[in-house]
């Protein structure tokens, strides 16, 4: 018997022991009494979730409940949409089905769609849980097990992942799925998506997923800057240092960890992107005085990326302009920092002509 249809969703009267229950989902449902009481007083607020061929996609501790109690027949929603492979993945009887073992893209396909089931299934429960009969007020918890009102949490998400692949690996899955919303998203372009395509594909060979994932943030995050760097509505000088670092970030050596150069895209374009934001230029900060503290150190290649931005700096100012606009103080303090790069350049200069004559008499020692 039909009860009601919705958002592709139908409710239906089903016999209890019509249900299949895959062995994916967990077995161990903890302690129920609080539901089943729950269920006792106001009854079963949210169906639970079953594929047109009724198998159990989501709600196992609702229905352990109500055959605690006894229940012969429960309203289901029937979920229509599902695909052959998630429908025949959740209604596997025996751990050992000797089957091809899903690649790990497809992991994150299955993932995905059950993901978005779980969540329509979730803000179903949130409306029951809000609006449901038997007295109670509009927010006030029942028996619908509701997981908030914000979608999937951390702990569905792992539900989640450990039906598709019999453990917790929603953070490996959440990463996959990121780059397959790469490689389908119409709005990155043509170069993400084919990175995006060519990495999914050594990852189903083998490849570490980690690595991948924080390449393709990397290159989303140059392409970025590619993008600010061609759009003429916004500021000149913002443009060219979205150019430079994109410039700088491309001719980063190929043995950079994809970490590192992940952190170094994210930074450039968190750099960038506050230019954009600032409605006047900051003035130039003076040096740090020695009585201020420790000054942080930073690694080489920071110095690197530094001064690949700072490539020919001077042929894109006017001096006149410069001279114009700056104040005493910026004046002063510019003054101050070439001061200490031409003491810093000369301290380089020196270290290397002493390096370089030690080697040499090392090199006629052993010759």
């Amino acid at each position: 018997m039909v009860v009601s249809e919705r958002n592709g969703f139908i409710e239906l009267e089903r016999t209890v022991e019509s249900i299949t229950i895959g062995t994916r989902h967990r077995t161990d449902y903890g302690d129920l009494a609080q539901l089943i009481a729950s269920i006792q007083r106001d009854g079963l607020l949210q169906p639970v979730t079953i594929t047109p061929d009724g198998v159990l996609v989501c709600g196992a501790r609702r229905l352990a409940a109500i055959k605690q109690l006894g229940w012969r027949t429960v309203n289901v929603w029937v979920r229509s949409g599902i695909t052959n492979r998630l429908g025949a993945l959740l209604a596997e009887q025996d751990d050992n089905l000797l089957h091809k073992p899903l690649t790990p893209t497809e992991q994150a396909t299955l993932y995905r769609e059950l993901k978005e089931i779980m969540a329509e299934e979730a803000a179903q429960r949130q409306a029951a849980t809000q609006f449901g009969t038997g007295g109670k007020h509009p927010g006030q918890a029942g028996a619908g097990e509701s997981p908030g009102p914000h979608g999937l949490k951390g702990d569905a998400r792992e539900q989640a992942a450990r039906l598709i692949t019999g453990k917790d690996a929603s953070q490996r899955l959440e990463r996959i799925a990121h780059l397959q919303n790469l490689a389908e998203d119409p709005d990155q372009s043509e170069e993400v998506r084919q990175r995006a395509r060519a990495e999914l594909a050594a990852i189903d060979t083998g490849s570490p997923v980690s690595p991948a994932f924080q390449r393709l943030n990397a290159h989303t995050s140059v392409a970025e800057l590619e993008r600010i760097a061609n759009d003429t509505d916004v500021d000149e000088i913002v443009r060219h240092h979205a150019q430079v670092a994109a410039h700088s970030l491309r001719e980063t050596p190929a043995d950079v960890k994809a970490a590192e150069l992940e952190r170094l895209a994210v930074e450039a374009l968190r750099r960038v992107k506050e230019q954009t934001k600032t409605q006047k230029p900051r003035p130039l900060r003076p040096a740090p005085k020695p009585d201020e503290g420790p000054v942080p150190q930073f690694p080489v290649r920071a110095f690197r990326v530094m001064w690949n931005e700072m490539a020919a700096w001077w042929l894109h100012y006017d001096v006149a302009d410069i001279a114009h606009a700056l104040t005493d103080e910026e004046h002063e303090a510019f003054q101050e920092t070439i001061e200490g790069t031409v003491n810093f350049a000369r301290q380089i200069a020196e270290h290397r002509t002493t390096t370089r004559v030690a080697q040499d008499a090392a090199a006629k020692v052993i010759a």
